[in-house]
């Protein structure tokens, strides 16, 4: 059917092309499943890796020019010709250097047609594709570092790189693995989609509206409830759902006006729900896709990330859930009404839901499966319960199960092209020698002090976090941020934890936060009071990164003692700080003891192996926090739950 777009030229009706669209997204499912479990191999193809991401390239470029209208955010009933052609010509371009990649990859410093007019294509088309999905940051980053590629060496002092020819860029670029094929396309290729399936599956077998349920049901009853269940959701929800703002409308639209209802202020309500999204992609087992990619680019195994991963997380939530209760029972808000909570039947009929989650774990810490493969068998486990049990008296049909591979497939549309779009910096980081120039430079800016090298990052970080997805942060941040602390002697998985971080709360932080935007959107309440809040209710992601950068007893590296010493002491030192923080304890903190609350929290968080004689300031605050903590429970009255 072809109809006309008012003025834009002829087109053809979505109506027509969304089937197209969700077959081609159910291909990329497939081949992702099939490439997982060798299924190649088995039919007795012998294929390179970047002939696999490039087909899958190709699929993903044309699912965006289907489905993303050129201007965004505005509807799109028709789609014009130009982006039929567009779509086209990416399958087309792609499909062809998947076909040829063997002999195209011996081609790449000839620079002859046949590479760099297809590369050429490849690279507009997945600058364009970005555009639709992410908008123009990301767009003008990437853009910055080709136009430096091609000009680097008209910059003075140690920012001058090696100008490359524009045929030989292109070309390097759409088949080298160090382009657009690289590391980053790798991951989002087959971890990443094996997990969003799974995150899919769940949703539709009701496993979402289990771990609500579940969540209201564990904190219901007790005072603040509402917002502990949205701590506790968000946080399970998160860990797989690979976005924080998807989080933050997945679970916020639940959480967001229940919160309001017990009756927080709408900006401290989007600020929580804000905060505990963010941090899902922080929190094992799960956690987002940039985990997976960190364990790639550091080249350990991915439960390695996950153990490191562990108490910094942990500790996150304690301060977000101590906030949330001292924040409860300084408003007098109690817990939630009996008649609001789900049946409890139903909730213990769901928990065959955690067989899944079980499976994955048992594969990836004691099978020591590839996460792709650990993912696909824990969503095969989903499948089998869901149609044999359900969840609230409801099964999904098979329909549904089968349309998940469609959805997951528009679901990663997003997250694979950013990672595409990923290679480039890398590619240009390696052609040129930016790479070095830029961990020298900022070692030198820092001059040689670890300290201010680290404030320089943080701020580095949060400044390209703004407006970024999680995933393109990560990548620019381990390229240009993450060298310069390994080389002032920052073990490579606390520095890579560390710009994670700092890139995450960016989410979070004003004057672009657009967790706590889109959470301020849902609550009805002021943007950048929601933001402020935020970055209260998540003070410890700006401390904690800099405590296990200094002694990695926090991420699990040392010995049991001194480990165990450093959990214990940091969660005192969270707790002191998130009363003070909140103002009230057993009841109201007046300004000083807040200021002793600080203190002494502060000195119990700095773990032991800090710098020398750091474990007499950890035990001194301990002892002196606790003292306090006895001084208010003697002199206060605990406010009933």
């Amino acid at each position: 059917m072809r109809e006309h777009t008012g003025g834009a030229g002829f087109g053809l009706s979505t109506r027509v092309t969304r089937p197209l669209a969700d077959a081609l997204a159910a291909i990329v499912t497939l081949l992702a499943i099939g490439w997982a479990l060798s299924f190649q191999r088995q039919l007795g193809l012998n294929l390179y890796p970047q002939q696999f991401y490039a087909a899958m390239h190709g699929l993903v470029l044309a699912v965006a020019f289907l489905t993303l209208p050129a201007r965004r955010r505005s509807e799109r009933t028709v789609v014009p010709v130009w982006d039929l052609a567009l779509a086209a010509l990416a399958l087309a371009a792609m499909g062809y250097i998947a076909v040829r990649y063997p002999a195209l990859i011996l081609m790449i410093f000839a620079k002859p047609a046949e590479l760099w007019i297809p590369g050429l294509a490849v690279v507009i088309l997945t600058l364009e594709a970005l555009r639709r999905a992410t908008g123009w940051a990301l767009v003008i980053i990437i853009s910055v570092f080709l136009l430096y590629a091609l000009f680097g060496d008209a910059l003075p002092g140690r920012l001058q790189g090696r100008a490359q020819n524009w045929q030989l860029l292109t070309g390097y670029m759409a088949v080298d693995s160090n382009g657009i094929l690289g590391l980053p396309i790798s991951v989002a290729a087959t971890v990443v989609v094996g997990f969003i399936l799974f995150g899919v599956l769940l949703e539709i077998t009701g496993g979402t509206r289990f771990f609500t349920d579940a969540a209201m049901l564990a904190m219901g009853r007790f005072r603040g409830g509402s917002m502990k269940i949205a701590v506790l959701a968000s946080g399970l929800f998160g860990s797989i759902s690979g976005s924080a703002v998807a989080n933050v409308v997945g679970t916020g639209v639940v959480t967001i006006p229940m919160i309001k209802r017990d009756g927080y202020p709408g900006h401290k309500a989007g600020a929580i729900e804000a905060v505990a999204s963010t941090g899902g992609q922080l929190m094992p087992p799960v956690m987002g896709a940039a985990a997976f990619l960190m364990a790639e680019f550091l080249a350990v195994p991915y439960s390695q990330i996950v153990l490191a991963a562990l108490v910094p997380a942990i500790l996150y939530y304690v301060a977000l859930f101590i906030q949330a209760d001292l924040e409860a029972a300084r408003l007098g808000i109690r817990a939630i009404p009996r008649d609001r909570f789900p049946p409890a039947r139903q909730v213990l009929w769901g928990l065959h839901f955690v067989l899944a989650f079980a499976v994955l774990i048992y594969l990836l810490f004691w099978q020591r499966y590839q996460p792709e493969r650990a993912a696909l068998w824990a969503a095969l486990v989903l499948i089998g319960t869901g149609l044999a049990l359900g969840y609230g008296g409801e099964r999904p049909a098979i329909g549904r199960i089968l349309g998940a591979l469609s959805r997951t497939g528009h679901n990663v549309i997003e997250i694979i092209l950013i990672s595409a779009a990923s290679g480039f910096v890398i590619g240009v980081l390696n052609i040129t020698g930016l790479s070095f120039n830029l961990t020298y430079l900022l070692v030198q800016v820092g001059g040689g002090s670890l300290v201010l090298l680290l404030a320089l990052s943080a701020l580095v970080c949060i400044i390209l976090g703004m407006g970024l997805p999680t995933l393109g942060v990560y990548v620019l941040l381990a390229a240009l941020v993450a060298p310069a602390l390994i080389q002032l002697g920052v073990e490579p998985i606390a520095a890579h934890l560390y710009v994670l971080y700092f890139g995450m709360m960016s989410m979070i932080t004003p004057p672009i936060a657009l967790a706590a935007f889109a959470a301020a959107s849902i609550a009805q309440a002021p943007s950048m009071a929601t933001g402020w809040a935020a970055m209260r209710f998540g003070w410890s992601a700006y401390v904690i990164p800099v405590l296990f950068v200094f002694s990695p007893t926090l991420i699990l590296i040392g010995g049991t003692g001194e480990i165990a010493l450093a959990v214990a002491t940091a969660g005192i030192g969270v707790w002191l700080i998130s009363a003070a923080l909140a103002g009230f304890f057993r009841g109201p903190l007046s300004p000083v003891m807040r200021a002793g609350f600080v203190l002494t929290g502060i000195m119990a968080l700095v773990p032991a192996g800090a710098f020398p004689g750091a474990v007499y300031s950890d035990l001194a605050g301990v002892v002196l926090g606790l003292g306090l903590m006895a001084v208010e429970a003697a002199r206060g009255r605990e406010v009933p739950a």
